[in-house]
């Protein structure tokens, strides 16, 4: 193996939803071989150094490496095709949802507003590059608030925060307003307090990039809102995440971690509900109960010289049992409300399913309230 050297990589994961089998549960095999082939005419032809073809629920994922940095049309346009080739024989099988994700009629330059999630880092390779890439199912993009920072702010998690020279100094995070199409940079610790603040609410701000005190990429998620792209429900945005770990950055098993705890996340079923994100091995990312709970799978790699070493399946560890076992718990619990709130989400977040046809439908029966019923203060 030659010495890398100074050999910048592009990492690259785009995904879309192009037909479930069945229904929204998991990925027909027919659709991986379908996306294998055209990354492979791609490899071939050295548009790409390396590829892996992954599914999590009704998912496709194609974890691509090159040299053209990111937002290169060439790739976009590589993974668009692919999911276009592939909506043909989602199409062909019936496949439910088939080319649900694909929200454009033709390709402009940049899978960015059509409807697949991306998340891309360009590095400079280090001497060893362990990297995890994270894919999620029924959830939306801000499901990665949380862990990202349990990971790159918390010492309770991420112990080298505290003990580790390469991380004691602190991380950058960027935070994306998704509803005003604005960022900030805050700086941690010194802005931990404030990154909470906004964290806190997954719908309206979510983490796009971590960055290291040397402004070196730490992770970058997808923050890609379908609903926002189609101006109704048509889906979860199902995002992922790419983390690099160790040396100057948080320890691999610091950075799987977070997922010990199942916390809530909003999607589920169609979309509209609280529920425990699930962390799973591979062969277990097929959501069925209720078309959940949300899934999240782990692959780890490592990189040689931008191939693609892996990848690991890091969430079929069975000391991940315990958080299984308590999202099912919890599963349990919040379905018992049925389609009360908190299970279903509040109706500030419920404006792309049924509920404002409902209330257009009932608009006339309602009836100012009267005298007494107003109420205090509301008597004429």
């Amino acid at each position: 193996m030659v010495d890398v050297g100074n050999c910048m990589v592009t990492i690259s994961a785009i995904k879309a939803d192009i037909g479930g089998f069945p229904g929204h549960r998991g990925m027909h095999p027919e659709l991986v071989k379908t996306a294998e082939k055209e990354l492979a005419k791609a490899l071939k032809a050295k548009l790409l150094i390396d590829y892996r073809v992954m599914a999590c629920g009704d998912d496709l994922q194609l974890i691509m490496t090159h040299s053209k940095g990111v937002d290169c049309s060439r790739i976009h346009q590589l993974a668009w095709d692919t999911f276009v080739e592939g909506t043909k024989v989602a199409k062909k099988l019936k496949l439910y949802g088939a080319g649900q994700d694909l929200l454009k009629d033709t390709f402009s330059g940049n899978v960015k507003g059509m409807g697949p999630g991306s998340a891309e880092m360009e590095i400079e390779e280090r001497k060893s590059e362990p990297i995890v890439v994270f894919m999620a199912d029924k959830t939306n993009s801000g499901a990665w608030n949380f862990p990202l920072y349990k990971i790159f702010a918390d010492p309770f998690n991420s112990i080298g925060l505290v003990i580790a020279p390469g991380v004691h100094g602190g991380f950058n995070f960027e935070v994306w307003d998704i509803e005003k199409h604005t960022k900030v940079m805050l700086h941690l610790p010194e802005d931990i307090y404030d990154l909470l603040a906004l964290i806190g609410s997954p719908d309206k701000y979510v983490v796009k990039r971590v960055f290291n005190k040397k402004g070196e990429i730490a992770a970058v998620t997808s923050t890609d809102s379908l609903h926002e792209i189609a101006g109704e429900y048509v889906g979860k945005d199902d995002p992922v995440m790419i983390v690099r770990s160790q040396s100057q950055f948080p320890a691999f098993g610091e950075v799987i971690e977070p997922f010990s705890f199942p916390y809530l996340v909003k999607g589920w079923m169609r979309g509209s509900h609280h529920g425990p994100f699930m962390p799973v091995g591979f062969a277990d990312a097929t959501p069925s109960r209720f078309d959940g709970p949300p899934r999240v799978i782990a692959a780890g790699f490592q990189l040689a010289n931008g191939r693609l070493v892996g990848p690991v399946d890091l969430f079929s560890d069975p000391s991940f049992n315990m958080a299984r076992e308590q999202a099912n718990v919890v599963a349990d619990y919040l379905r018992r409300h049925g389609p009360f709130e908190p299970h279903r989400l509040g109706l500030n977040e419920m404006e792309y399913t049924t509920m404002p046809k409902v209330l257009e439908k009932l608009k006339d029966r309602f009836q100012p309230l009267k005298g007494v019923e107003a109420g205090p203060g509301k008597k004429k």
